[in-house]
């Protein structure tokens, strides 16, 4: 399955100020990793979102998120957001922000920005 690269585009720009931000292309979908850890991808026309255990009930409280059943099992930590509640660029920086919080509050891995620096950003 082909992802969308439009979307695509619109995430490089949302993360554009983001340190240690790298893309990788894996499961027909694209993810965007920070410091090593996966944050956000897409995958079709949806934007997948990494939130952690303890943001995932209030994510998928909000509109046009569901559950992640990539596998055809719901991964508790991660939702699936309909291109309807991405439609803005305020709406989009928002679901961006909470995945690159949730990446940012996880120990940073070796040979990542923050590894290197100390943390420093």
């Amino acid at each position: 399955m082909a992802y969308n690269e439009a979307l695509a585009n619109r995430l490089r720009e949302a993360l554009a100020r983001e340190r240690g931000v790298d893309e990788i292309k894996m499961m027909g979908g694209l993810c965007f990793m920070i410091d090593g850890h996966m944050a956000l991808g897409i995958v079709g026309t949806e934007l997948m979102i990494r939130v952690g255990p303890d943001g995932y009930e209030h994510a998928l409280a909000r509109m046009h998120a569901r559950e992640m059943d990539f596998t055809g099992r719901s991964m508790r930590g991660f939702v699936f957001v309909e291109p309807a509640g991405i439609r803005t660029k305020r709406s989009l920086a928002s679901w961006v922000a909470l995945a690159a919080a949730f990446a940012k509050s996880l120990p940073p891995k070796a040979g990542h920005a923050r590894a290197k620096d100390g943390g420093v950003r």
